[in-house]
């Protein structure tokens, strides 16, 4: 049953066997996973429910439906912008498709220092092995890289780095390049084409323009969840509760975090909303002679591994490169300056090949919500992440300049950094990066309410399960210990796979 909440003009009100809350990754799967096991389930979404015809490709609009404050959210002090989804199918609807398994030596770190039980890869293999399939990952080749990747692979190769093709979870691609405002070809394999719809089919509802506000607890269990039903504008109009056996977190490491806070749940760990980790990231322009279009073809299809190791004493490679673009809007909001030398700069738009320098970051952000219900978002990178993100960025220069471009540009405020060659990218370094001298964006919050079987060290047991609020799971990247240095959406799905029986156990 779908429930559109924008168009209910009356109370809400449900008794079911499990309430979950976002509908991305995680909480289409574990809404999946539960249904299918013949259980009662409400799959509640804060954003809108959209069609392939929705998925207009006007950035603007996309910006504001799919996006969490309108493609606004960002850091307190507006240093690091944070984007993430909003709407049925939660962050699988705008993201680039990219699927990488958690590394191996991650998994047994979280084990060794975590005190996670029942997650190493053999443990694992099989969620990941289910999910893989049934959202049709598969390695991209040569047919997939549109100009921007080739030219990223080219450089690459160039100098000897260690590379590759990505693994994507899309089917019938047409190479438009919308994939981050929506494909109206409906030709990802995500949350919102494959989970949801069997979800339905196994009776569940779903509710969108649903903002829970809170989980209810009764002596020390969770027993559902109650908010405001949305209009078009998301103002709210209407109630709903939602009586449940069970309630599962998964509205992302900073929609769950926030909840738990907003809801007073207790927090013996003390951990709760305070371990934020982002994968920050910084971006490298290349201007070629030749025309580019970055923005046409399949996204995100190669990437570099040189700098990027997961071993114990990989400490000062931690930094993962890949090629990126963005539509005007978001170009026009990264590239440094004002007025007729910006223009310039966008006039070069064709012309432009970019990468992306995204940190395996240490760094603890906090998330908290102020008196007035907004969510507050504390991050800046610690000493050792900027150093790597300068890292990063050089070596991303170097790559651009190996791959042919006439000038590369690092998008310092106020004045841009110009580099003709490789002698130019010492200026690169870690005190170069400053609040608000350089724009960052995040697109992978994990980490808010880590797993762990001491309750001492993690807010959830290895089952997904709260240590001091029984029947309340988290199945989102909120559980992650650590960052976790791939693309985390394989991760989530498959996390929230691995987790459901443990759920409907305690239905």
């Amino acid at each position: 049953m779908i429930v559109r909440g924008r168009e209910r003009r009356r109370d809400l009100r449900l008794d079911v066997d499990a309430a979950v809350v976002g509908s991305g990754a995680g909480g289409a799967m574990m809404a999946r996973e539960l249904s299918a096991r013949g259980l009662r389930v409400a799959l509640l979404e804060m954003g809108g429910h959209h069609r392939p015809a929705d998925f207009t490709a006007v950035e603007a609009d996309m910006l504001e439906e799919l996006f969490q404050e309108r493609g606004a959210r960002a850091t307190r002090d507006l240093s690091v912008r944070v984007l993430q989804g909003r709407g049925v199918g939660g962050s699988t609807v705008h993201n680039t498709c990219l699927c990488k398994r958690a590394p191996a030596e991650l998994l047994a770190r979280w084990k060794r220092e975590h005190a996670v039980s029942g997650a190493s890869p053999a443990e694992l293999d099989p969620a990941y092995a289910a999910t893989e399939q049934e959202l049709g990952v598969r390695e991209l080749g040569p047919d997939d890289l549109n100009r921007n990747n080739a030219l990223f692979r080219r450089g690459v190769e160039a100098l000897g780095y260690r590379g590759g093709f990505l693994h994507h979870n899309r089917a019938g691609c047409r190479g438009a390049g919308y994939c981050e405002l929506g494909c109206p070809f409906d030709a990802k394999q995500n949350a919102l084409k494959v989970l949801v719809p069997a979800a339905l089919e196994h009776g569940a509802w779903v509710v969108s323009d649903a903002r829970v506000e809170r989980v209810e607890t009764r002596r020390g269990r969770a027993r559902g969840v109650s908010g405001s039903l949305l209009d078009a504008l998301g103002r709210p109009h209407a109630r709903f509760e939602v009586d449940a056996r069970v309630v599962c977190l998964a509205a992302s490491a900073v929609g769950s975090a926030a909840l738990h806070a907003r809801s007073g749940l207790p927090d013996p760990s003390g951990l709760a909303g305070t371990t934020l980790r982002l994968h920050p990231g910084g971006v490298v322009a290349g201007l070629f002679d030749e025309e580019v279009v970055g923005w046409r073809g399949v996204p995100q299809s190669y990437e570099c591994t040189e700098f990027l190791s997961f071993a114990e004493d990989a400490a000062k490679r931690r930094v993962w490169l890949v090629p990126v673009f963005a539509h005007p809007i978001g170009t026009a909001v990264q590239l440094s300056g004002f007025g007729a030398a910006h223009g310039e700069l966008m006039r070069r738009y064709r012309h432009v090949a970019a990468v992306t320098a995204m940190v395996h970051d240490t760094t603890r952000g906090r998330v908290r919500v102020e008196a007035s219900g907004r969510i507050r978002i504390d991050y800046w990178p610690n000493h050792d992440d900027r150093a790597q993100l300068a890292l990063g960025l050089r070596e991303g220069a170097r790559i651009l300049l190996a791959a042919g471009a006439r000038r590369v540009l690092v998008p310092f405020e106020p004045d841009p950094l110009w580099i003709d060659d490789a002698a130019g990218l010492a200026a690169i370094d870690a005190a170069a990066i400053r609040r608000h001298r350089l724009p960052l964006t995040a697109v992978h919050p994990m980490g808010t309410l880590p797993l762990g079987d001491d309750p001492a060290r993690a807010v959830v047991d290895s089952r997904g399960e709260h240590h001091a609020v029984g029947g309340l799971f988290v199945c989102d990247g909120s559980l992650f210990p650590t960052s976790l240095g791939v693309p985390p959406q394989l991760s989530i799905y498959s996390f929230a796979r691995h987790l459901a029986p443990h759920v409907a156990a305690a239905c």
